[in-house]
């Protein structure tokens, strides 16, 4: 193997090299941060499994969210109006980043709620979002959490997960969301059952959403319905 050896510039011609190097190092830099920090145009899915509606739709809305995430805030209200408009199921799973410091309870007490009913869980998810801003700690998180429960007549107990089988949910969501492969939160996908087109596709321009589910349904017009699996 033959080495380059490394002798010294002499200065005049070191500075020359230097200068003559530096704009494009620059554009290198810029580029590494851009991807570093720039979200990928797609998740690599890994695992596909979960990505398909319940058993009897055609076509559903799969979310992977953080409660304390503020694109999952600003994205919240176009998938309840998308779900609502279409009649097609949302599917939401959490997926609580770390670095966030009430997410993961607010997700469990989200369990916790959907245990009175699914419908009033989903009610204290949109909440969630909707007070994102006011909510700063756990303890305001529990203050929010108290006012929602009374305001639907509801007494909270002093713990609500006694024998943490809500956060194993929680967890399990999350070990689901790593074994497909996400990255980033919001993660949505339409997702199809019997499609003459793609079986999912993730909507990262969110201002396609409708277009994305338009779409959906026509590939899955003359699709047989999906029967419900025996239990």
């Amino acid at each position: 193997m033959h080495r380059i050896s490394a002798r010294p510039f002499p200065s005049r011609l070191r500075s020359l090299v230097l200068l003559s190097v530096a704009p494009a190092l620059l554009l290198l830099a810029a580029g590494a941060a851009h991807a570093q920090f720039s979200a990928p145009p797609t998740t690599p899915v890994h695992d596909a499994s979960a990505l398909r509606p319940p058993a009897g739709a055609r076509v559903a809305i799969v979310e992977f969210e953080d409660m304390e995430c503020p694109d999952c805030a600003h994205a919240n209200p176009l998938l309840k109006e998308a779900a609502a408009k279409y009649n097609i199921p949302w599917v939401r799973h959490d997926f609580p980043l770390s670095f966030h410091v009430w997410s993961m309870q607010a997700a469990v007490n989200a369990r916790w709620f959907d245990t009175k009913s699914k419908k009033l869980g989903d009610e204290y998810r949109d909440a969630v979002f909707a007070n994102q801003p006011s909510i700063v700690d756990l303890m305001g998180l529990r203050r929010f959490t108290e006012n929602f429960a009374q305001s639907h007549g509801i007494a909270m107990p002093f713990a609500i997960d006694p024998q943490g089988k809500l956060l194993a949910e929680v967890k399990a969501d999350y070990a689901l969301g790593q074994r497909i492969g996400i990255e980033h939160t919001p993660t949505i996908w339409v997702v199809t059952a019997n499609s003459k087109g793609a079986p999912f596709i993730e909507v990262v321009d969110r201002t396609k959403l409708f277009q994305i589910i338009d779409q959906a349904l026509a590939d899955t017009r003359s699709a047989p319905t999906a029967k419900t699996a025996h239990r």
